[in-house]
């Protein structure tokens, strides 16, 4: 598939999905706040129970998408990095650089902000990479809104941007945020990883093995103590993309396959499911804690400080060049929207702040949703006048 098509592919399926986590992220804050409550309540508590002999998996529902569901979207994520790193935006440096060096600020800047407001509590410096995430869907949904007035280039920057980014999350889950860990099921994990790596390397194309080894990996490790949203990553890395023969490509089928289930059906169940913030007792303190304040204040300052600033060093360096066609008042506007945190900060937020445990938990959701919408409606905004500003000079 021509790169054009399956970045317009990518788009589209992304910015549409963008829009669905918001409907379902704000019906959740309705209905959580509403007489039906309970309903809700209800519904995140309720146990699933899968039983296999002597293995049990007992969760309540939340867990099992957390845990569960969003180990599909860690294998999206895990195969479309590999696609890029192989074939797209992310196999040449040229084209690495300036994402790349965006993401990065975009990584170490919200940190740092939140480690400022919050460097007197141990236990609230949990929470230190929450406002470091971009939502790739919920970004690029705010910028489909401004339809061919935004360059194509632009958008490109902002998915190779996010792509890396959700990679940098992906690490920093795996070193910092791993339980308690058990010697015999990692030993087993790394048995089935073994398995996954002869089958690719001895030619084997249809996705069968890879599912059912990838299965087992995923139950080694959600009993091993390491996340086990990993072993959806893991899995993806371990699919080919290029095959000895004519036969078509197992990672872009399994990609292509897997993308509009996990757009349009568990990234809004995860929003739903973890969104639904109760507005009873909210105060003004509620807002300037330190917890949700760095959180928010990562988001939108750390976030637009750290893309803008290293985008604009690399390229005052001359060791990348601005996006075809755009302005610096338009990547101002994509580095603001880069603060639209939502999805991957809400996860992180969740192995942070343990709901039942935390003293915090759930003070994440207030910064992360109050950083999240003005970070969309002020990058919407900034965006916009900088698009009409270009329009008209080309007019000119």
């Amino acid at each position: 598939m021509p790169l054009r098509s399956t970045f317009t592919r990518f788009f589209q399926l992304e910015a549409a999905s963008g829009l669905l986590l918001i409907a379902a992220a704000v019906l959740a804050l309705i209905i959580n706040n509403s007489p039906l409550s309970w309903l809700y309540t209800s519904f995140l508590d309720t146990p699933v129970v899968a039983q296999i002999g002597a293995l049990q998996i007992a969760k309540p529902a939340l867990l099992w998408i957390n845990d569960g569901l969003m180990a599909l979207f860690f294998l999206l994520i895990g195969l479309e990095v590999k696609r890029e790193v192989l074939d797209g935006q992310l196999s040449k440096p040229s084209q690495v650089v300036l994402p790349g060096a965006a993401a990065i600020g975009g990584m170490v800047i919200p940190a740092l902000v939140y480690w400022f407001f919050n460097r007197d509590n141990g236990a609230a410096l949990d929470g230190w990479a929450i406002p470091m995430a971009t939502d790739i869907a919920f970004a690029l949904g705010v910028l489909a809104l401004l339809g061919k007035r935004v360059p194509v280039s632009l958008k490109l920057f902002l998915m190779t941007l996010a792509i890396i980014d959700d990679l940098g999350a992906i690490i920093v889950i795996a070193i910092f945020y791993s339980g308690t860990l058990s010697t015999l099921s990692l030993a087993l994990a790394g048995a089935c990883i073994a398995a996954l790596i002869a089958m690719n390397r001895l030619g084997v194309v249809k996705l069968g093995p890879y599912m059912i080894i990838g299965l087992i990996l995923w139950v080694c490790v959600l009993k091993s103590g390491v996340h086990a949203t990993l072993a959806g990553v893991t899995l993806a890395f371990c699919i080919p993309l290029r095959t000895k023969n004519a036969e078509t490509s197992p990672l872009l089928t399994l990609e292509h396959a897997l993308h509009p289930w996990v757009a349009y059906g568990i990234l809004p169940l995860f929003a739903f499911a973890n969104a639904g913030l109760s507005l009873s007792g909210v105060t003004v303190e509620s807002f300037t804690h330190h917890v949700p304040m760095g959180i928010a204040i990562g988001l939108l300052l750390g976030k637009t400080v750290g893309v803008f600033g290293l985008t604009r060093l690399a390229v005052r360096t001359g060791i990348a060049a601005l996006p075809q066609g755009a302005n610096w008042g338009q990547v101002l506007g994509v580095a603001i929207l880069c603060g639209i945190g939502f999805t991957m900060s809400l996860f992180v937020g969740s192995l942070a702040f343990e709901p039942g445990v935390s003293e915090f938990a759930g003070m994440d959701r207030m910064g992360i949703l109050t950083g999240s919408i003005l970070a969309a409606l002020i990058g919407y905004a900034v965006t916009a006048a900088a698009s009409r500003k270009n329009a008209a000079l080309a007019h000119a």
